[in-house]
């Protein structure tokens, strides 16, 4: 296995893709960011990983899909906080403003349209060029 193949850990098979999603998730340099690992049926299938917590924000043209491949996420709602494990999968309605947080690394596959919004997520400045989180964040 190439070391690409190994970073990113997919194999390919012709014109398939098979993806370890938690390796996949793992492997990014940047908290809080996403990479595109497949497309299926109009949706984008992105890996992330992510400490601490993002901004509160929200998306007004789509719902997000959270699903936790590894660690624990608490998504911080107005309405009361939903603790996802691996395994579980939560949907954020569009225009429901959130804010996940994750006390230790967490591992992710979001799922969504073509065209996404508000790119940055609320992803937090300290985690841009694979910062760490300060010691003090919460």
């Amino acid at each position: 296995m190439t070391v690409l193949a190994n970073l990113v850990s997919v194999r390919r098979m012709g014109e398939l893709q098979k993806v370890c999603v938690d390796d996949a998730a793992g492997a990014l340099q940047e908290f809080w960011s996403q990479r595109v690992v497949a497309r299926a049926n109009g949706n984008l299938l992105k890996v992330a990983k992510g400490i601490r917590s993002t901004s509160w924000h929200a998306h007004d043209d789509q719902d997000e899909v959270f699903f936790v491949t590894s660690g624990e996420l608490v998504v911080q709602l107005r309405s009361g906080d939903v603790t996802l494990r691996a395994g579980e999968m939560l949907v954020v309605p569009r225009g429901v403003e959130h804010c996940p947080r994750a006390d230790r690394e967490v591992h992710l596959l979001l799922v969504g349209p073509e065209i996404t919004s508000n790119e940055a997520g609320g992803k937090p400045a300290w985690s841009h060029d694979g910062g760490d989180p300060p010691a003090d964040a919460g």
